[in-house]
């Protein structure tokens, strides 16, 4: 070991970092072969720093290890010398992975040989500086100097970067002189008018996203082309860590062949739960790609665990899809290809790849797994034992098969297949073992062509045991591109707490609207399109992201606003009797749906000698700024034509106001009023649902925040019923799910408790301004 650290220090390693890579067992043997390559051409193992730096830069990024003996001599003998030169020479390999290398070529792709020249670099600096002079005078040193080096670097691709730049700092200092006063101070910041809830919403934090500004590309913009700069269908091996095998390139040919170079995503998720706003991320991604690139989308169900699955899964998440607004191509499940992974578990088996294992289950739970004393046992015994396990002659638990290599993450021989004695929901009895995640995820995606398989962040120690399947059954191996998971604050998404949050009554079921599963955004209220433009604002970011519900609520009033129609509701009512009006007096109004395009369409509305107004729009006693109605202030009545004057405050036994009495004019006749309210007349009684955040904190989950667990963190307030609330009398018709702003107060959804005898509108979220404010 001693030996190997010394011999990694001559090419300028420090002993902490030689020590380090002789941790990772494939990187130390690669960079030994490369320094013995090294030293045959050098004479000696020694080298100058730089060369060291760089050869260990090639080791390091190389992915296929067939050339890395070209690459060790071009920089042993000074051919490749800067990191330029080397990011080139490892992209051009990259995209010529069994070609034979034209030298003249690939020396040309790397600028072995180019020399720039100090006058040549002058040259180009004076010609971009000439280019910008006018703007440079007026912006002096305020001015983006970026834009200068990047043109710069652009025409001297192969010069050195720091000669470059101070070429270019000196040029500029020759122009404009030194810095002044004014140079030097701040630029003063021009007041910005207050940004509008729609362009807060369109607003992206890329502190928190991490990633480039998504700011108003809508989803297929973002996902379109070269945008996520994605592989082409059939060029899988350019991308970065993909692993080139002999086969690879006649595999990628078969594939195209069965493509026809269409791109093909699939959503997989396990039917054992309700999908959530993550997996919308998720379905917009992998739908959303296939659409922008004109491919397809599989909806696959990884059904691999019989005792977790329930049919109403299964209906659940695809009407899901469906709802916002997706077709898959085919829908397919894992247990379609239950007998083609059986029997490429016995191939595996057969090319020394995978073993039956004694361990029991307890003992294989965690990363510190202990070796198995059977991992070297004969293939043949291997083969005899499996079969045994398909026909059931073991118990659940008594012996798995497993996989001979090493994830990223450490974890040492993964599961490929455990017995579980439970019936499946497609296949019944037919068998008593099932493949795992780690096995069947790569294998469906092959064995169904998909070119990019999406998936979220935590899969990236996954990636390399995903390559190392498909090569090792010599099989078609798609690219993993992993993104960020879409997180929400105020709320916990996990099957498990749900169920927990279920079962103590904290909520009703799954769809509760206070949960933020689908069905529960559905039943809301929310729309489809909101939450696909959600996901689109947040952004195909790589980096995780969390945002709070504020920004889903924001998507959904955009939406809401253009297709709710306007209908004038009380939560909290008041009454008020009319008494200028006859006793028999009815008016019939037509009212606009849309009052901002009449276009729209309108419904009928009655008015009468007694109307209800809500509670809050009435003060006894005027307070300052109070616009709306007192015993001195009159107000207008919306779309009545109306104004009313209070005469006479009623209170009941306890002292509380409980009816007013009041005359009217006509709007024409009296000064303009300070407000307009709403109110109804002959309404319909229905009943309203309000919510508020089911959560107290942001992070329920994180025990710094609440140390007591979630169950302890719920809001008392996060639900308020109000049995009779009143309506107009126009939607009397209205059918579950069809949606309403109630005037002056928020957008409402019909639930689908309501009968032909009682309506019941969740709120699905407030209007844009506070709807107490005076």
């Amino acid at each position: 070991m001693a030996d190997v650290v010394s011999l990694f220090m001559s090419i300028g390693l420090s002993e902490q970092k030689a020590k380090e890579t002789l941790k990772n067992e494939a990187l130390s043997s690669t960079l030994k072969k490369a320094i013995e390559q090294a030293a045959g051409l050098l004479g000696s193992s020694s080298m100058d720093k730089s060369t060291g730096t760089l050869l260990y830069s090639m080791v390091t990024r190389l992915k296929d290890l067939n050339r890395l003996s070209l690459l060790t001599e071009y920089i042993i003998k000074q051919k490749i010398t800067t990191d330029l030169q080397l990011s080139a020479a490892l992209d051009f390999v990259k995209s010529h992975p069994q070609d034979p290398v034209n030298f003249h070529e690939f020396e040309t792709f790397c600028g072995v040989g180019v020399v720039v020249t100090p006058e040549q670099i002058e040259d180009a600096v004076e010609l971009i500086i000439r280019k910008h002079k006018d703007q440079l005078l007026i912006e002096r040193y305020r001015f983006n100097m970026g834009i200068l080096m990047g043109e710069a670097r652009s025409a001297l691709k192969w010069a050195d970067g720091k000669i470059v730049k101070h070429e270019v700092d000196m040029q500029v200092l020759h122009l404009l002189g030194a810095k002044t006063e004014a140079d030097l101070e701040k630029k003063s910041k021009t007041a910005k008018p207050k940004a509008t809830e729609k362009e807060l919403k369109l607003k992206q934090d890329s502190a928190v996203n991490g990633d480039g500004n998504t700011e108003g590309k809508s989803l297929m913009e973002q996902l379109r082309g070269e945008a996520l700069k994605f592989h082409k269908p059939g060029e899988n091996y350019k991308t970065e860590g993909y692993v080139v095998t002999p086969n690879t390139m006649n595999l990628l040919k078969q594939h195209l062949e069965i493509t026809g170079g269409q791109i093909r995503t699939r959503f997989p998720p396990e039917p054992n739960g309700i999908l959530h706003i993550g997996h919308a991320k998720a379905i917009n991604f992998n739908f959303g790609y296939a659409k922008a690139n004109n491919g397809i989308c599989f909806l696959r169900y990884d059904d691999t665990n019989p005792e977790k699955e329930e049919e109403k899964y299964f209906t659940a998440i695809k009407d899901m899809v469906e709802w916002l607004g997706y077709t898959p191509y085919d829908i397919t499940h894992a247990s379609d290809h239950f007998q083609r992974l059986y029997d490429l578990a016995v191939d595996l088996i057969r090319r020394g790849h995978a073993y039956v294992c004694h361990q029991r289950g307890e003992e294989l739970k965690g990363h510190n797994v202990p070796p198995s004393p059977w991992r070297d046992r004969p293939i043949e015994e291997s083969l005899v034992l499996f079969d045994r396990m398909r026909k059931g002659m073991y118990a659940e638990g008594e012996v798995t098969l497993r996989m001979k290599l090493v994830m990223e993450d450490g974890k040492m021989d993964p599961v490929a297949y455990r017995i579980k004695y439970t019936p499946h929901h497609r296949t019944g009895d037919t068998w008593c073992i099932y493949p795992t995640y780690d096995y069947t995820h790569c294998l469906c995606d092959s064995i169904e062509h998909i070119t990019h398989s999406l998936c979220t962040k935590e899969f990236q120690a996954r990636r390399s045991s995903y390559f190392w399947l498909c090569n090792a059954l010599d099989l078609y191996c798609p690219v993993q591109w992993e993104y960020g998971r879409l997180n929400l604050t105020y709320t916990v998404v996990s099957k498990r707490k749900i169920i927990k949050l279920v079962e103590t009554g904290v909520v009703r079921d799954w769809d509760d609207p206070r949960l933020f599963t689908l069905t529960a955004l559905r039943r809301r209220g929310f729309p489809p399109q909101a939450i696909n433009n959600f996901c689109a604002r947040v952004g195909v970011t790589v980096s995780q992201t969390t945002t709070e519900p504020h920004l889903l609520e924001a998507c959904g009033r955009e939406v809401l606003n253009d297709i709710a129609p306007r209908v004038m509701a009380v939560l909290e009512p008041l009454k008020v009797t009319i008494t200028n009006l006859p006793a028999n007096a009815q008016k019939k109004l037509q009212v606009p749906d849309f009052p901002a395009n009449e276009s729209k369409g309108s419904h009928m509305i009655s008015f009468s000698k007694t109307i209800y107004i809500e509670q809050t729009d009435f003060r006894e006693v005027m307070e300052k700024g109070y616009k709306r109605l007192t015993p001195d202030q009159p107000v207008g009545l919306r779309h009545a034509g109306y104004v009313i004057s209070v005469q006479r405050v009623i209170k009941d036994d306890c002292g509380k106001v409980c009816e007013l009495e009041v005359t009217c004019a006509s709007s024409d006749s009296v000064d303009k009023p300070k407000a307009f309210i709403h109110w109804v007349s002959e309404p319909l009684v229905c009943e309203v649902r309000l919510y508020e955040r089911l959560f107290l904190h942001k992070n329920p989950e994180d025990p710094a925040e609440v140390p007591a667990g979630f169950l302890s963190d719920i809001n008392p307030d996060s639900l308020t019923v109000i049995e009779s609330a009143l309506v107009d009398q126009s939607v009397s018709t209205a059918k579950v799910f069809d949606k309403f702003q109630f005037e002056r107060v928020g957008y409402f959804s019909v639930d689908p408790d309501s009968t032909a005898e009682k309506l019941i509108f969740n709120r699905t979220v407030t209007l844009k301004e506070d709807p107490g404010k005076i």
